[in-house]
């Protein structure tokens, strides 16, 4: 028996199947962010988390927030590559069956909140390079079955939309040395029934995060989008309260769950 061979025998460390981490330096901009936010990014950062379940009114950083994180992950070699997912439900009347082309050209529509907030965190070049290098692509929830992650952070956007047997699909795909980031505005669900609020609650207790399993929740004061947008948000959950407080029975459209 070789040295060599003897002593790959004797390393009893995990080795895990992955692409090569990132060379270049991402040059990542920094915004003030509000002591919430900087602590969501504590959380997201933090080597013993798994899987946070993210919450907010639209306006609150969730997006950009959780892109981000994944950025400050690909630079410190934590992970390899980033999966943005979505689902194919834009409303209760389309799928992502009604736009044409191949499969990439049908995602470009989901992808594009994901494009946006790269490009206002990196420069233009480097956000062709993680684009063109694979090292971020987009899924539909759709296809996750058989599929697992290794290496690698997913971010599922606009989870308010999925179905609770969707959420059972993405929440079981997270892999070894992988994180997962599940965001969702609950006010603005384009189906009649949404996964995400009961899985939400199912993974909110202290059990969940000894095992690195966390909720975070944004409320309207944290909207930072503008002063107009956390007026309206304002104004729309006001209307809500008062139109349910008229009903023992309040409309299930205007309340998902």
């Amino acid at each position: 028996m070789s040295k060599k061979y003897k002593e790959q025998r004797e390393d009893k460390s995990v080795h895990v199947q992955q692409r090569d981490k990132v060379k270049e330096e991402l040059r990542i901009r920094e915004y003030p962010w509000t002591p919430k936010q900087k602590q969501l990014i504590d959380l997201v950062l933090d080597k013993n988390t798994k899987m946070v379940f993210i919450k907010g009114p639209a306006g609150s950083s969730k997006s950009i927030l959780a892109v981000y994180c994944a950025l400050r992950l690909l630079n410190d070699k934590k992970i390899s590559s980033v999966q943005y997912v979505r689902t194919a439900i834009e409303s209760s009347s389309k799928s992502l069956g009604y736009l044409g082309g191949d499969k990439l050209l049908k995602m470009e529509p989901y992808l594009q909140p994901c494009m946006d907030k790269l490009e206002e965190l990196l420069p233009s070049s480097q956000t062709n390079f993680l684009i063109s290098d694979e090292r971020i692509k987009g899924e539909v929830v759709n296809f996750l079955r058989g599929r697992g992650s290794k290496n690698e952070l997913w971010i599922a956007d606009e989870s308010q939309n999925f179905t609770f047997s969707e959420m059972t699909t993405l929440i079981t795909r997270l892999g070894e040395h992988s994180k997962m980031l599940v965001l969702a505005d609950c006010k603005q669900s384009d189906i009649q029934k949404s996964g995400f609020a009961p899985i939400y609650d199912i993974f909110n207790d202290e059990e969940s995060k000894a095992r690195g399993i966390h909720t975070f929740e944004f409320n309207t004061c944290d909207i930072l989008r503008s002063a107009t947008v956390k007026y309206i948000v304002e104004k729309l959950e006001k209307y809500e309260t008062e139109k349910n407080k008229g009903s023992m029975f309040p409309d299930r459209n205007s309340y998902q769950v």
